[in-house]
């Protein structure tokens, strides 16, 4: 659950149909298997337009959190949502929440350690919440053209190059607590046309499709 103070930050969620086609857009459907990309296109989204707006260096933490100054100013999730039918393919619902003017005291604490800011209290150019979220889905529109357009390639789309070129946690040692409760520790190397995390634990080189990262200083 993203909280914030009333006036404070974006909360926002949108609805996405990757599955069907959708001619007048030249969009073939994505199969289901490109699905984890979205909250990463929503990631490469929100840093291009904490960028344009606020004239922030906003970075990603995989796969899914904005981070300023490596501090937590952003999350995005997303669910799936079942067909009317089983003939109907899946919808994808995004939700992002943006910490925009929220004071020291009206942060969130993270029970991982991960420090949480807001765009005001990183010296943002801009925080009026409007413009923000124009830019915002502008950009998520852009990509997600780009995205379907490529037939759901990350690759082909330029998807993979945006994020990983975005993303703070590739080069860095970091710790991934396992949705199973398991722990991995090791350099993260890249993310592969799946949008997974590649982590060279010493031992060998795991491709990780969900977990929670600690970059290691």
């Amino acid at each position: 659950i993203w909280q914030s103070p009333a006036r404070a930050g974006i909360a926002t969620s949108v609805l996405l149909r990757p599955g069907e086609a959708v001619a007048d857009r030249g969009w073939p459907p994505a199969p289901a298997t490109g699905y984890g990309w979205l909250p990463l296109l929503a990631g490469v989204a929100l840093v291009e337009a904490v960028a344009r707006l606020a004239e922030l260096d906003a970075r990603l933490k995989w796969p899914n959190d904005l981070l300023v100054d490596d501090a937590k100013c952003a999350g995005i999730l997303a669910e799936a949502v079942p067909g009317t039918s089983p003939a109907q393919p899946p919808a994808v619902v995004l939700g992002i929440g943006l910490n925009v003017t929220l004071r020291t005291d009206e942060l969130p604490e993270n029970p991982t350690g991960l420090p949480a800011t807001s765009l005001q209290l990183a010296g943002a150019t801009a925080t009026d919440r409007d413009p923000l979220l124009r830019a915002l889905l502008r950009s998520l529109a852009d990509w997600y053209d780009r995205w379907r357009t490529a037939g759901g390639d990350a690759v082909a789309s330029g998807l993979r190059e945006a994020y990983v070129a975005s993303c703070a946690t590739v080069g860095r040692r970091v710790r991934v607590l396992l949705p199973d409760g398991a722990e991995l520790t090791g350099l993260a190397t890249g993310v592969d046309a799946d949008g997974q995390l590649l982590l060279d634990t010493g031992a060998g080189e795991r491709r990780l499709a969900a977990g929670d990262v600690l970059h290691l200083r």
